[in-house]
């Protein structure tokens, strides 16, 4: 009985301190994403530099791709994890270097955007920053509650409002979004899949 005890006692311990480790990172990571964010918007040379970056097709391609860690950390349930990928996520838009010879589409597309982000903050803007929130939070949820085909019908709703939102105002130059936009999803659906489908047949 006493050994039962003790036995219990160290298994909850251990519970609590990877649960105070991963909270404690967690809140490491949203402050180091808040400060790249608050530094994106307070410096005009950085904001420039990483959109010049943002030119490069591979950084379009890469960041719907950091979704798919996103949601196996919420499957998971680790808030570290959940927090680490959107600083990933965020900081990957200047990970390559500018193209020689950018796209023209996207071009025009990230003059639109950078316009757009340093606009004033009208019903639009909003509107918009609140979708990305909520859009990246009911992910998560279906995710935690361990529902993943509710995760991947609201990652397909944010693919398919992210293009509809390039079009409306980017008009032809937002046609550049719906390539790497599709192709992060089906990759995302695929791996997810794979993924959850070997956690599942685990003893």
């Amino acid at each position: 009985g006493i050994l039962l005890t003790r036995s219990s006692d160290l298994f909850i311990s251990s519970l609590m301190n990877r649960s105070t480790i991963d909270r404690t990172a967690a809140i490491l990571f949203a402050l180091l994403s808040a400060a790249l964010i608050a530094a994106f918007f307070a410096d005009s040379r950085f904001f420039h530099w990483a959109f010049a970056r943002h030119h490069n097709p591979l950084s379009w391609y890469i960041r719907p791709l950091f979704l798919i860690p996103f949601c196996l950390a919420a499957y998971r349930r680790s808030h570290a994890g959940i927090w680490a990928t959107l600083l990933l996520l965020l900081s990957s838009m200047f990970w390559f270097p500018p193209p020689d010879y950018p796209n023209e589409r996207i071009r025009q597309f990230l003059v639109m955007e950078q316009n757009f982000l340093l606009g004033g903050w009208n019903t639009a803007k909003v509107l918009a920053s609140g979708m990305v929130a909520l859009s990246l939070t009911l992910i998560a949820t279906a995710f935690w509650q361990r529902k993943p085909r509710l995760g991947l019908f609201c990652l397909a709703a944010a693919a398919a409002g992210k293009i509809l939102w390039s079009i409306r105002y980017g008009r032809a130059a937002g046609y550049a979004v719906i390539l790497p936009a599709a192709f992060g999803l089906l990759l995302c659906a695929i791996v997810i899949g794979m993924v959850l489908h070997k956690i599942k047949r685990r003893p």
